[in-house]
This record gives C-alpha cells, structure tokens and sequence, in this order.
C-alpha cells in the first residue's frame, strides 16, 4: 500500500489544508482538472517541468486524499482519466484566492527575483 513521504497534519485546521496540498504541483493540478477530466498523458504534458515520478506520486496522494478521482477504462490497450471530486472542487476558492494573490504581487516579486 501507498505511504505518504509527509504526513498529514491534523492538529490545525490551516496545517491539514496545507499538508493536503503543499506540493508544487498539487494546487496546480487541481486548478486543470476543474476545467475537465484529463488523461495521465495530458497532465504531463501540461507541466513538462515536473517529473513523470513526482507528478505521478503526486496524483496517487490527491487520489488516496479524495480530492482527486480516477476512472480507469476497461479497454485495451488500458485507459485512465483523472478528475476532481466535489471534495477537491471546494478547494477551488482557495486556489483561485492564490492565483488572484499571485497576479496583483507579480511585480513585486519580479523586482525581487528578475526574470530569470
């Protein structure tokens, strides 16, 4: 069975939402399931800068977390969908909370760290 490298953090509620997606990619794969279930493939594809191993380990955590469901197809050669729950859909708001953040302080951060 599947054992989580960080444990979740139970004792706070702002750690436990944190532990759930304190990874780089986590908030970002949410944010593109919202939008429509997508294959493995896709997902890959659309973070090419994230390992195959750290997006898919990534992937199991959100699904073994309930945010994350995953349709496997019972055709060959096998297919499989990821898509968000209703549990992972509320938080939505929160990501979108980030994303808004991130906009109205890029120039500050782009001050700070330049363009690279």
């Amino acid at each position: 069975m599947y054992e989580r490298k960080i444990p979740v953090d139970l004792d706070c509620p702002l750690r436990l939402t944190i532990s759930l997606i304190d990874s780089k990619w986590k908030s970002c794969i949410l944010d593109e399931l919202r939008h429509r279930p997508m294959r493995p493939s896709e997902l890959h594809k659309t973070f090419p800068e994230a390992t195959p191993r750290v997006l898919d380990l990534q992937l199991k955590e959100l699904v073994e977390d309930g945010l994350v469901g995953k349709t496997i197809y019972p055709e060959l050669p096998p297919r499989s969908e990821y898509f968000i729950t209703e549990l992972g859909s509320t938080l939505i708001p929160i990501i979108d909370a980030m994303i808004e953040w991130g906009e109205r302080n890029r120039e500050v951060f782009l001050r700070k760290y330049g363009s690279e």
